[in-house]
């Protein structure tokens, strides 16, 4: 009986690690919904695949029992695996569970139970009274880390912050003499990695002296689909009125955090500014906490679930001294600059007080540049619990 449970166990997990590697299709694509997949198993063989490819568009499940038709197959009697609980509930897409139920399926393995509140357990009591057997837990820890963002926003309200930055071996994050053919760190196939983050998240940050030395869009590039909101931290309204950000306010949202003395004593600058289109938000001067903790708490309520943070290495320092980095985008390129670069990383985050430990680190080599992608321990405890 041992042996027997010991294959159950490993043929279970076998079909989730493939609904797994197909959820992980749709991250940069999905967001703010989370990541799915699934794979529907008929006498031990897989008759249809899906995933969900882009917000909006038809959920994994939909599209594996769609799969299933197209290859002539019948799921009716069949086991879906699927990373995620299905959707109950209508909302750009038709519920999932009634399409399960609809197409006649046995039972439903899921890896982790949804945990918005539309959902958490609603569509498994569903498929339930419907008479379908649920099975879940398999593979629980990997489908929550896969949708860490999406778990941490259901249960806190307040967005998942992804630190980024290039850097070289030396850990200088740029060239002292910003030429322009000495202008970036990291090569092109780092910087088009770069885009594909940022078409995940739905806010990108800066602070303000990023914008006067480098004069950035903020914007994914190609720039279709998706505008996520750019933010800038200016404590003293700051910013250049001609810079691109400000002349792009009406095409693509951008907020400037700033604090209640600036737009007091700045109220001329600051009407320039939102007539361009820009918003303004001031914390108050007597806030508790860190602005940092004012602006999480705001973003959260706005429904923006994932926050890239791509400043220099103060701001970056900053996020990390009050420990609200829940993962770091590394690109170390091939190179030692020397005298010749500037802005070590290493120097503001001389000033931290604590360690910070990250786990699941993963590499990835992008020509000769190597990008390292790590959760912070807080972050994976905060998800797994």
């Amino acid at each position: 009986m041992k042996n027997r449970r010991e294959l159950i166990i490993t043929h279970d997990e076998k079909y989730m690690q493939q609904a797994l590697k197909l959820a992980r299709r749709g991250i940069g694509s999905v967001e703010p919904n989370p990541a799915v997949g699934a794979v529907i198993v008929k006498q031990n063989q897989v008759i249809g695949k899906g995933y969900h490819k882009k917000f909006g568009l038809p959920h994994a499940e939909i599209n594996a029992i769609e799969d299933c038709k197209n290859l002539g197959a019948n799921p009716a009697g069949a086991t879906m695996y699927v990373t995620l609980e299905p959707c109950c509930h209508k909302g750009k897409t038709p519920p999932c569970t009634d399409a399960v139920i609809k197409a006649g399926l046995k039972k439903v393995v899921i890896a982790t139970i949804d945990p918005s509140e539309h959902s958490y357990g609603k569509g498994i009591e569903q498929l339930r009274q419907a008479g379908i057997e649920v099975q879940t837990g398999v593979c629980e820890k990997e489908a929550r880390l896969l949708n860490a963002p999406f778990f941490k926003f259901a249960s806190t309200s307040k967005p998942w912050v992804i630190l980024k930055w290039a850097q070289t071996i030396d850990g200088k994050m740029a060239w002292a003499d910003s030429g322009d053919e000495q202008k970036w760190i990291s090569n092109e196939l780092s910087r088009e990695d770069v885009h594909k983050l940022r078409r995940r998240v739905q806010a990108i940050l800066v602070g303000i002296k990023t914008v006067i030395s480098d004069d950035p869009l903020l914007t994914p590039r190609p720039a279709k689909g998706k505008k996520p909101l750019r933010i800038v931290l200016d404590s003293s309204l700051r910013i250049p009125l001609n810079c691109k950000l400000l002349s792009t306010a009406p095409e693509v949202p951008l907020l400037i955090l700033t604090n209640e003395n600036a737009l007091r004593t700045n109220p001329q600058t600051a009407e320039k500014i939102t007539k361009q289109g820009a918003e303004i938000l001031a914390y108050p001067q007597t806030y508790g906490r860190s602005n940092l903790y004012f602006l999480l708490d705001e973003l959260g309520k706005r429904g923006l679930a994932q926050l890239l943070i791509e400043g220099g290495p103060t701001i970056l320092t900053s996020f990390l001294k009050e420990n609200l980095a829940d993962e770091i985008y590394v690109y170390i390129a091939a190179k030692i600059l020397g005298s010749k670069g500037s802005s070590n990383i290493t120097d503001p985050t001389a000033q931290l007080t604590q360690t910070l430990d990250f786990q699941h680190v993963d590499f990835r080599a992008f020509g000769d540049d190597i990008r390292v992608t790590a959760l912070s321990r807080r972050a994976v405890d905060e998800v797994l619990k």
